[in-house]
């Protein structure tokens, strides 16, 4: 099991800064956020590679803004070719995944048409995954979209690709289900994991802590099960207060979550 934060939750007033305080802090890994600009990317992997840290993903950045449910097809463009544009990146800088968020349910869209407008989108961007060699990995989010593992799972396996697999959110999950339960109907479907704290009802958010109402040990058991055997990648925000000090904690808590202590 790796260690991993997201690039975009580090400290620090360039990639150099950040980079170090991962490696400092004791991550193995930096996933990456969307860049359109390679030669940015790829300057951010050779200060990685001289710190000695992996980047094993790179986060889609347009999913959201232009999401590929939209019913505007030049909206849905604008992600797909950044997702694709991703995917390029990530085989150029060694990565293995780019993660997606594939779809927005709102006022305006239905989930029949989040459903029938992404997933027609996905099949597109997979002939890409296919092509670089790197995984379009979809994450569960609140979107709204994709709200039990049966759908998330049916989702995956009808794109029919075997560079389409899930990136699972444990702390997202929390508002409508059990991370261990996901994990175990997904199964070999995940091929990245990102871990967060989440304080559950009645205060319902994300605490700057791993050490809160997500059930660690349980799922722990459920991905040793699975055989899973990958990135445990933080996503949580530094705190303004103590920025450093904070994505250290980060790091070990996760070695507590590794080891069955949290």
């Amino acid at each position: 099991m790796k260690k991993g934060i997201c690039m975009g939750c580090l400290p620090g007033e360039n990639a150099q800064a950040k980079l170090q305080l991962a490696k400092n802090s004791g991550f193995d890994g930096v996933e990456f956020h969307s860049n359109d600009d390679i030669d940015t990317v790829l300057g951010w992997k050779k200060i990685a590679d001289e710190i000695g840290l992996e980047v094993p993903s790179i986060m889609g950045g347009k999913h959201w803004s232009h999401p590929l449910s939209s019913s505007d097809p030049e909206v849905r463009k604008v992600c797909n070719e950044s997702i694709k544009q991703d995917l390029r990146h990530a085989r150029q800088i060694g990565a293995d995944a780019v993660l997606l968020v594939p779809a927005v349910v709102n006022e305006a869209t239905t989930y029949e048409e989040a459903w029938e407008r992404s997933f027609a989108e996905v099949k597109d961007i997979a002939s890409v995954a296919e092509k670089e060699g790197i995984v379009l990995a979809i994450e569960n989010v609140w979107n709204k979209f994709l709200l039990s593992p049966i759908e998330f799972k049916n989702y995956v396996a009808e794109v029919n690709s075997p560079f389409v697999k899930a990136y699972f959110d444990c702390g997202n999950i929390m508002a409508y289900g059990y991370p261990q339960h996901w994990i175990r109907s997904l199964g070999d479907q995940i091929l990245k994991i990102h871990v967060k704290g989440f304080t559950a009802y009645p205060n319902l958010g994300f605490p700057r802590s791993l050490d809160s109402d997500v059930p660690w040990k349980e799922c722990r058991k459920a991905w040793l099960e699975i055989g899973y055997d990958d990135y445990l990648t933080v996503e949580i925000g530094g705190d303004k207060e103590d920025p450093a000090g904070s994505i250290r904690m980060f790091s070990e808590q996760l070695d507590r979550i590794i080891a069955g202590e949290l």
